[in-house]
C-alpha cells in the first residue's frame, strides 16, 4: 500500500461520528471540511483538526477562522 493510499484511508471520518460531535465550547453543530480535514464551528469561529481520522476536539488545538456568511 502506498503512502498516499494509507493517508487517504486514515483521514476518513466515520459519518456516524460526525452526526453526534458538537463544538465543546458552544455545543453547536459542526461542519466537516474534507479538503482541510477540519470540523468547523461557525458559532465559535473555531476549526478543530482531524488527525489520522480522529477529530481533536480540544479548544486549545483548534484554530480561529472567520465563518463565511451565506
Amino acid at each position: 500500500m502506498s503512502d498516499s493510499t494509507t493517508e487517504t484511508a486514515a483521514s476518513k471520518v466515520d459519518p456516524r461520528l460526525l452526526e453526534i460531535l458538537v463544538c465543546p465550547l458552544t455545543k453547536s453543530t459542526l461542519r466537516y471540511d474534507a479538503a482541510a480535514q477540519e470540523l468547523l464551528s461557525d458559532q465559535a469561529g473555531l476549526a478543530y483538526p482531524i488527525r489520522d481520522g480522529i477529530p481533536i476536539m480540544l479548544v486549545d488545538e483548534a484554530r480561529r477562522y472567520e465563518p463565511t456568511v451565506g
